[in-house]
């Protein structure tokens, strides 16, 4: 088995995909636990684009369908078929997607409807902020139970966010672990309470677009932020300061200032 020309819109999506308010949000559809194949990262890939294009969009959300599952990871049953090249060029793919995601110029929220583990919290990862429901799963990478290792990019990304020492210990023993152990843990920055979820997800994602923020002022902090996390410190000055320059010249900047000296409260347009 090679990897296939597979049609990124087959006859079922496998990534819903709709916006409000200028959030889109991007569900992962695959019943019972939303486990990702190739042709959901075709889809997934194709959904990122969609939104890092659209003008009306300024932050993105990711979900799974259901209450049970974010995302369990990779289909089992899809690598269990496979051949080893096939396998390769799978997290290949879905690196290069998460990369697309994490680099991204506009807030990507993980919404952790359900449990959260293997490659669906390599995922969640590569968002920015992570917010989970209360009591409603587990967080891990147990790839090490298969013989493997978390391959989509896990390793790199928990171990920066937790450190190198923490991060092997969690990855060689496949520990699963609750939501608020992950919020000790500084993997998930908000956890909600309620029936409400979605539209508490709504609300927290909507603290992010005009008018209440400058759209264009979060994504390039995010910007920021990713590009010079990976370069010397003089380098990422370097960019901090070249997208300064760029805000400075936008609509809500020159908004933003006039509101303080005017003492006002901004109503910015995302421009």
């Amino acid at each position: 088995m090679a990897p296939h020309s597979a049609d990124p819109s087959p006859q079922r999506p496998l990534v819903r995909y709709e916006t409000r308010e200028g959030v889109a949000y991007l569900t992962l559809d695959d019943p019972p636990a939303n486990t990702y194949t190739y042709e959901m990262m075709l889809q997934l890939d194709a959904a990122i684009l969609r939104a890092r294009m659209d003008n009306e969009v300024h932050v993105l959300v990711l979900s799974g369908l259901g209450e049970k599952f974010f995302c369990a990871g990779a289909n089992i049953a899809m690598l269990q078929q496979a051949e080893p090249r096939f396998k390769y060029y799978f997290c290949l793919h879905a690196n290069e997607t998460l990369n697309r995601l994490e680099q991204t110029p506009k807030l990507v929220i993980a919404a952790l409807n359900g449990h959260t583990v293997g490659g669906g919290l390599e995922i969640a990862l590569a968002a920015d902020l992570r917010i989970a429901r209360q009591n409603a799963g587990k967080l891990g990478l147990p790839e090490v139970n298969l013989g493997v290792l978390p391959g989509t990019g896990g390793t790199q990304r928990l171990s920066r966010a937790v450190g190198k020492s923490r991060a092997i210990e969690l990855m060689v023993t496949g520990e699963l672990f609750s939501f608020e152990a992950g919020k000790e843990l500084g993997l998930v920055n908000e956890i909600i309470a309620g029936d409400d979820f979605a539209a508490q997800v709504h609300a927290y994602a909507r603290q992010f677009c005009p008018p209440n923020r400058a759209a264009k002022a979060v994504g390039r902090i995010k910007r920021s932020v990713q590009s010079g996390w990976e370069v010397p410190f003089e380098s990422g000055l370097a960019i901090e300061r070249e997208l300064q320059q760029q805000l400075f010249e936008s609509q809500d900047a020159k908004e933003g200032i006039d509101a303080y000296v005017s003492r006002r409260q901004p109503s910015f347009s995302g421009r």
